[in-house]
């Protein structure tokens, strides 16, 4: 077993970061980046901590620079960068449980963990306050757009980095 290479796991992760706070603004001109209608182009990349660990700090860190552009703020700059990393670090976990070559499981902790955590965030902004109906209703929406991305653009990304042999730069 080979001990890991400190300058290339930066290196990794600041390009992970990179590419999630491109996208984040590229989804943001659309206006799909914040709110409880979200789809951030940039939560595709979730799938990533399946290959590596590097991919936890540069979907943290992308994701704190990406909610620089929050119009919720610092709030939104903590809580979205807390859900981003407990999500990257499930999402680790479940890596090695795969369902036809696939990690199913592994986009759910984005899905589950952005749901809760911004979907209760979103609703404290509510004119009439937090209630549970708006928490459920924030949480559904903030789910199944990160269900669509995570999914829909995640798997596929996971399919096209083994296919094409990337998975051995993006491995430690």
């Amino acid at each position: 077993m080979s001990k890991t290479n400190p300058t290339r796991f930066l290196v990794k992760s600041a390009v992970i970061a990179a590419i999630y706070v491109a996208l984040t603004y590229l989804s943001g001109l659309f206006n799909l980046a914040y709110g409880s209608i979200q789809f951030r182009i940039s939560e595709a990349l979730t799938i990533l901590p399946v290959f590596t660990p590097a991919a936890i700090p540069g979907l943290t860190v992308g994701c704190l620079l990406g909610n620089l552009a929050s119009p919720f703020g610092l709030i939104d700059i903590i809580l979205g960068t807390i859900a981003s990393f407990i999500a990257a670090v499930l999402t680790r976990a479940l890596a090695k449980f795969k369902f036809k070559g696939l990690p199913m499981l592994s986009p759910l902790p984005p899905v589950v963990v952005n749901a809760v955590i911004i979907g209760a965030e979103i609703v404290f902004f509510l004119p009439e306050g937090f209630s549970i109906t708006g928490f459920l209703i924030a949480a559904a929406q903030v789910g199944l757009g990160q269900l669509a991305v995570c999914y829909l653009l995640g798997l596929p990304l996971y399919k096209a980095i083994e296919n094409s042999g990337a998975r051995k730069i993006l491995e430690d």
